[in-house]
């Protein structure tokens, strides 16, 4: 949803930065998934295009902040976060 933003709060050795995703236009959403150390972040279209993406060391990640848009003031919105299980693993 346009207004959907991730923070990504990295350790870069000499300090920290601060990256930021957003859901720039109308229909886009923002995913997250984890895989094999790897935390990423894509601005996805409708159709499930990636736009744009983030790809964070989960080693060196110090926060990962989702912003979610509001339609409303008295509305709520779902968030949900996906993760990528490696071929064989179960979640624990």
């Amino acid at each position: 949803m346009r207004g959907d933003r991730v923070e990504a709060v990295v350790d870069t050795g000499q300090g920290v930065q601060t990256f930021e995703i957003v859901a720039s236009r109308a229909g886009r959403r923002i995913e997250v998934t984890t895989s094999r150390g790897v935390v990423e972040v894509t601005e996805v279209t409708r159709g499930g295009t990636p736009v744009r993406t983030g790809r964070f060391m989960s080693s060196r990640l110090i926060a990962l902040v989702e912003h979610p848009a509001r339609e409303r003031d008295d509305s709520r919105v779902e968030v949900t976060t996906r993760r990528r299980i490696a071929g064989g693993q179960l979640p624990r």
